[in-house]
């Protein structure tokens, strides 16, 4: 049977490879008072981005109405698969449509997702926006513990797009667009990804290296990936998405709803890297 999964809130060594840890908080009080933890049960836990078999050693709390906290040996090291180098930049839109959105883009491993404040997205919902943040970041935990991912995708704070596009970091960006009809996201992506396997490659080895890219894949640089609000971005965040440098592409003809947008887009940008 499946072991049940449980991302640590605490471990020891605080770097490297931890070989205790403890779970505290709302999971604490589940594992001990819900699920009767006792010492000797085995669980799978993620401590420091490593997932370990793990034992517990101690139960405190869980039946004298204190705080639970429950404690954990971690034996031997479990195979894991790491997030997509996917960034998510999501506009902000209606709450309960975005939270779904959040919690599917982490069921399909996206490692960090920015809302943002766009134009048109509706006032009230900006002003509230920061105020979200924090159960925003629970529901990506949440859903990281539900899908057995071995770590949470950060939630930052909303940001404003401007903001945000100063920062990003990723040199693959790319920005779906309701006004482009050619360029497909998976034109772009799999471009993007020849021209990153030649600049690798010396010419004369670029015909053996299909197989082999396969094998590499992990070396995929990040990717930066942008979905607007309900009625799309504004004239001039296109002109910003332009000035630096975005990929404009599109997902067909349909017109789609952003959480829709955002998870037809992840699949297929997994796919291809």
């Amino acid at each position: 049977m499946t072991r049940r999964r449980w991302i640590a809130d605490t471990w020891s060594p605080a770097s490297g490879h931890p070989t205790h840890a403890a779970l505290i908080g709302e999971q604490a009080q589940h594992l001990a008072r819900v699920l009767r933890a006792q010492p000797g049960q085995h669980f799978d836990v993620v401590a420091n981005g490593f997932l370990h078999r793990a034992e517990i050693t101690e139960v405190c709390g869980g039946d004298s109405g204190g705080d639970a906290e429950v404690h954990f040996a971690l034996l031997e090291e479990l195979e894991a698969d790491a997030a997509l180098p996917i960034h998510l930049l999501l506009a902000v839109f209606k709450f309960d449509h975005f939270e779904w959105a959040i919690e599917k883009a982490t069921e399909l491993g996206v490692a960090r997702i920015t809302p943002i404040l766009a134009r048109r997205t509706e006032k009230h919902l900006a002003h509230a926006a920061p105020k979200r943040a924090e159960r925003w970041r629970r529901i990506a935990l949440e859903s990281a513990k539900q899908s057995r991912r071995t770590d949470v995708p950060e939630i930052a704070d909303p940001a404003k797009l401007d903001a945000a596009l100063n920062v990003e970091s990723a040199s693959l960006r790319i920005l779906l667009s309701e006004v482009e009809q050619s360029v497909s996201l998976v034109d772009a992506l799999s471009h993007m990804r020849e021209q990153e396997r030649n600049a690798r490659v010396p010419h004369s080895s670029r015909a053996l290296m299909r197989d082999e890219w396969v094998e590499t894949g992990s070396q995929v640089r990040n990717l930066a990936l942008a979905i607007g609000p309900e009625g799309g971005w504004a004239a001039d965040e296109m002109t910003l998405f332009t000035q630096h440098h975005w990929t404009h592409v599109t997902l067909g003809p349909r017109i789609l709803r952003a959480e829709t947008a955002a998870i037809a887009a992840l699949s297929i940008a997994g796919s291809v890297l």
